[in-house]
């Protein structure tokens, strides 16, 4: 595989295939869009490669599935987006971890994996990386001769990962590097019952990298789409999904281009022939669902692959949740009357999906897909069914909701404004994005701005709202607009001219930012923006959030549209360019951003950056002038979760940056889908992500259109997951079934919460939480469903108990002894904790992974507790 990457290595990579006598063919991966592109021949080696598209990594999937078999060398995707990662990690068994400080010695592994540790030339120095395996199916042929004998090639029946970058001088010797080659290779074409070329693939036969036509390339950071998901990277293959009906949403013009309520996101529909804006609703559309219940289409591999992990993780849930609720509430005696008549059929729920879930293949395979799909629809509904919504057992989390603009008006007064904080209440919410500034009108008569909301008369919300949360025992956060000053679609409800926009703009203009074609509001889109670049905006938003933390006892701020709006560089759609943001770069780099085209890739990445830093320093801004004002706030971002590249190519919004500094406590993604599987491949990589620093994430889960159980299976997911909590959108969607489920589950009977929240008290709530994960293990152990040695439990107990005093130790006493001595006791439990396992990982998988995960979490908070002590007083 050729690519722009391997390029500059292509004459090292070509020296050493033609001196290891292997005839090959060249595929450019420019050119790749489906598995056919990938070619007939049974291997593929992709070295150094990093990047890959989404198109790119399903097509290796199905190529693959089709018998091909890959070799990878180097940090292979491991730039590519959240969603292609993952594919590569279960198509190679394994990722790139981290590169090693200097070189070492590449060794046999103790397996003596296909008896590699026989050959000539395999080992030797080599300058390297860490390559971590995925799944039990992959197996380690090498190691480094470091500590811990780190993984240095893994293999699995399909693929081969090399950890180092293959034909380069000064990672391996040409020697070394083509023994390995060929002794690979060798191995998989002497693999009995494999076929000798790739059913479908293409043919043709490229020999020299001097015989491509080399096409201009845009770089990912001159603007390539990347797919949050397995999507297709293309907006126009988007689908067009009919938008939900709200109170709140209005047409606003006659190009049929509609708004949604309050909230940063944007349901848009363009005139046929236009490109498609990627709207925070599109984002699961560019994830293929797992199931369509009704099609009667063939079911794929990879179809029948993403069948699998949706039925199977959802049993995982269901399993997962049964435990900690049967741990919660005692033992698994408890309520005995009730469980010998609920638990049976829990368990023949389970155990019909398990006998599904095993059969599936065997049913598609005599291509009976409807049948199939009917069963696994079928199979999670019943399963859905078998979630503990009766018993209280959610962990002390952080459960917040989006409290709209639309809500707090039709509140009426404070009284009204009560009841809907009784029902937060009695439903466990402990926190509240409380929407303060919204369209630049506040919900608070200001000093500040110009103008409250003309909806909002007589009455002070934030004041009340304020009152009515402490009073519960909920945090409140204002929720504020930044650099969207303006919206089409409350003009409307105001019954305004549609143009106006609002009260700030219309006072400043000469704040405002334009697209390149002069225009406030880009095309397709209903808002204006402020020039985060000109120090009067800055200036102006600094003071308003300073009276709003000042001025009334706000436990934290919520940021939203921190970014620029949606744009397209390849489509000629940009933004940014106010007077004063065109000023200063022009005094920068000596010429206007107006004149500079996209095609112009360095001065256009200079351009992005300077936009994207204008947005940064304005974070940090915000962050040290308000924790100055008030050291205890709390710093949310909502956050759109698109791959890092495309988001800053179009939106400008870097939210990385402002967690690693510490900007931000809470990063807050607005992970929307109506199906839990499109959701985990929403939310998952950005979970796991390793760009948070000491931030904590919080995934948001949108409630409109979506089932009660739906919703429900979706927080049980972040559950499973190494995540401090979520963030429900919005209050207006919060009906009463999910009110009783939620009163059950994590509910206080109304009263003020009890359990610490995680963002203010971090090591109280990794203690309780650890103390949770005890009682599970406990039970599992006395009900003999934990596979491991009496002598390894014996270990395993007292290193539990070690964790366990260091933990309470910290909670009580939170200095930096304490929290350096509960480090080292997670991270020596942490090591030893997959070893315990091993033969319990075995029978159930998925509850290892999850207690593997709850590890992580309470690592996290430890990490969250100890920035929160060297920047303020922790509690």
């Amino acid at each position: 595989m050729y690519s722009q990457e391997n390029a500059n290595q292509w004459d090292g990579i070509d020296k050493r295939l033609r001196a290891a006598n292997v005839s090959y063919c060249i595929v450019p991966l420019s050119q790749v869009r489906r598995a056919a592109d990938l070619g007939d021949r049974k291997v593929l080696f992709l070295p150094n490669i990093e990047t890959l598209t989404p198109a790119q990594a399903i097509a290796l999937e199905e190529w693959m599935s089709k018998g091909g078999r890959l070799i990878a060398s180097g940090p292979t995707a491991s730039l590519s987006a959240p969603g292609v990662r993952q594919l590569m990690r279960t198509l190679l068994g394994g990722y790139w971890g981290f590169s090693l400080n200097q070189a070492q010695n590449l060794r046999p592994s103790k397996t003596n994996f296909r008896r590699w540790s026989e050959e000539d030339g395999l080992f030797g120095k080599v300058r390297g990386g860490v390559v971590v395996p995925e799944n039990l199916a992959a197996q380690t042929a090498a190691v480094w001769d470091s500590k811990d004998s780190p993984t240095a090639v893994l293999a699995t029946q399909r693929a081969t990962f090399f950890g180092w970058r293959w034909g380069v001088d000064t990672a391996a010797s040409p020697e070394l590097d083509i023994a390995w080659l060929n002794k690979t290779i060798q191995h998989y074409m002497n693999t009995p019952g494999i076929k000798s070329t790739v059913v479908g693939g293409s043919t043709n036969c490229l020999n020299s990298v001097a015989k491509l036509q080399q096409p201009k390339q845009t770089s990912y950071a001159s603007g390539t789409s990347l797919s949050t998901g397995l999507g297709s990277n293309d907006s126009n293959n988007f689908n067009n999904p009919k938008n939900s009906s709200n109170s709140n949403n209005s047409k606003v013009s006659r190009t049929s281009t509609q708004v949604s309520p309050s909230h940063n996101r944007e349901i848009i529909q363009i005139k046929p022939r236009q490109r498609q804006f990627e709207a925070i609703d599109h984002l699961q559309d560019r994830i293929p669902p797992a199931t369509t219940p009704n099609s009667r289409g063939t079911i794929s591999h990879p179809q029948t692959l993403a069948l699998q992990r949706d039925l199977g993780n959802l049993i995982g849930r269901v399993k997962s949740a049964n435990l900690a609720a049967r741990a919660r509430n005692g033992n698994i005696n408890f309520q005995q009357t009730a469980l010998k008549q609920a638990v049976t059929p829990t368990q023949d729920t389970l155990a019909q999906a398990k006998k599904l879930l095993n059969n599936l293949p065997n049913l598609i395979a005599t291509k009976k897909y409807h049948r199939a799909r009917q069963k696994v629809t079928s199979a999670k509904a019943r399963l859905w069914q078998q979630f503990p919504v009766n018993n209280l057992f959610a962990p002390p989390e952080i459960r917040s909701i989006w409290l709209d603009r639309g809500t707090i008006v039709r509140a009426a007064n404070e009284k009204g404004l009560a009841k809907i904080f009784d029902n937060l209440a009695k439903a466990g919410i402990n926190t509240v994005f409380f929407e303060t500034l919204n369209a630049g009108y506040t919900i608070y008569p200001s000093k500040v701005a110009p103008q409250q909301n003309p909806l909002i008369r007589g009455w002070d919300p934030l004041a009340s709202a304020v009152k009515l949360a402490r009073e519960r025992g909920i945090e409140l956060h204002a929720w504020v607009w930044v650099f969207a000053a303006g919206n089409q679609s409350h003009n409307k409800i105001l019954n305004i001219k549609s143009n106006y926009p609002g009260p700030v703009l219309a006072k400043h203009p000469e704040w405002a930012a334009y697209d390149n074609r002069g225009r406030m509001i880009p095309s397709g889109q209903n808002k204006p923006f402020f020039d985060p670049a000109n120090p009067q905006v800055r200036k102006y938003l600094l003071e308003l959030y300073e009276e709003i933390v000042t001025r009334y006892q706000v436990d934290g701020l919520q940021l939203d549209y921190i970014r620029y709006p949606f744009q397209d560089p390849r489509a000629n759609r940009t933004y940014g360019y106010g007077k004063t943001a065109r000023t200063q770069f022009k005094q920068k780099w000596g010429l206007d951003p107006l004149s500079i085209s996209p095609r112009q890739r360095d001065l256009w990445n200079k351009w992005t950056k300077f936009r994207t830093e204008s947005v940064d320093s304005f974070v940090s801004e915000v962050s040290q002038r308000l924790r100055k004002k008030k050291p205890n706030l709390i710093l949310s971002a909502a956050v759109f979760p698109l791959p890092k590249r495309e988001r800053i190519q179009k939106l400008q919004q870097h939210w990385e940056v402002w967690a690693m500094r510490g900007d931000i406590d809470l990063i807050v993604p607005m992970t929307y889908a109506l199906d839990t599987y499109r959701f985990e491949k929403l939310a998952q990589p950005w979970i796991i992500s390793r760009e948070l620093g000491s931030s904590l994430l919080v995934p948001g889960i949108r409630l409109l259109n979506l089932p009660t159980l739906g919703a429900f299976d979706q927080i049980q997911l972040i559950r499973d997951l190494p995540a401090s909590g979520y963030a429900l959108f919005a209050a207006e969607n919060l009906n009463p079934q999910l009110q009783k489920v939620f009163s059950r589950t994590q509910g206080q009977m109304g009263t003020a919460n009890t359990q610490p929240i995680p963002h203010r008290q971090p090591f109280q709530t990794a203690t309780i939480r650890y103390e949770a994960l005890q009682a599970e293990w406990k039970l599992v152990s006395q009900s003999r469903e934990l596979q491991i040695s009496a002598k390894e439990l014996t270990k395993f107990k007292s290193q539990a108990k070690v964790l366990q005093e260091a933990l309470e130790q910290l909670a009580d006493n939170p200095n930096s002894s304490q929290l350096v001595t509960a480090k080292a006791s997670l991270t020596r439990f942490q090591s030893q904790f997959r070893i315990w396992m091993r033969s319990h990982l075995r029978q159930n998988p998925y509850q290892v992974k999850v207690w593997e995960n709850r590890l992580a979490t309470i690592e996290r908070l430890l990490r969250y507790g100890e920035n929160l002590q060297r920047v303020r007083r922790v509690q």
